[in-house]
Parts: structure tokens; sequence; C-alpha cells
């Protein structure tokens, strides 16, 4: 079965996201059939609106349940990494590329 079709991205992080996803399933990780139910029940459960921000929240929900659930990665871990993500983002300025080492520099 073939990547799911994306008619556009509105983010980079949304590019990324998807593509992490396709990456992951042509490594072996996981089925398209398993991706699509839990993709699937992540926007069931979320906002009933439109909008590719929506679209993509649940998509990184439904991604980062299954792994948890395969037992890849753990709720703490992930956790762990976006806090990094957001202390390294709240010492970048505006318009600089947010690099993860600069978490470290966080006031």
């Amino acid at each position: 079965m073939s990547a799911p079709e994306i008619t556009r991205f509105d983010e980079a992080w949304q590019a990324q996201i998807f593509a992490m996803t396709t990456l992951l399933h042509e490594r072996g990780l996981f089925t398209w059939g398993e991706w699509t139910q839990y993709l699937g029940l992540e926007l069931k459960a979320g906002p009933q609106v439109a909008g590719n921000d929506v679209y993509f929240d649940g998509w990184l929900k439904a991604l980062e349940k299954l792994l948890i659930d395969k037992g890849i990665t753990e709720a703490a871990a992930i956790a762990h990494l976006a806090e990094d993500w957001r202390a390294a983002a709240a010492v970048t300025p505006h318009g600089q590329p947010i690099l993860l080492e600069n978490r470290d520099h966080a006031i």
C-alpha cells in the first residue's frame, strides 16, 4: 500500500511529520493499516473543525500513540524531547532556525 496523499502543507512541521511517518513506515515499524487505524481514531476524537493545523495535530498525536503502543518509545521520552524543543525555541531569535543544542541557554 502506498503512502497517504496530502494535498498541501501550511507549515514546515506538517511536511516534516508527514515525512517522518512515511520513513518509519518504510523502515517497517508499522503497516499503513495500523497507521490509518490510529489516525482515524485520533481524528474522530479531536475537534471536528477543518484545517491543516487540526489535521496534523491529530496526525502527530496518532504517531506518538502508535510508537508508544508498539514499544518503540515512551511517553516520558516524547514529553522530555518536546520540552527540550520548547526551551530551544524560547531562546531563538525570531527568524533564526531553532537548534536543539540551544536549549541549554534558556533563561
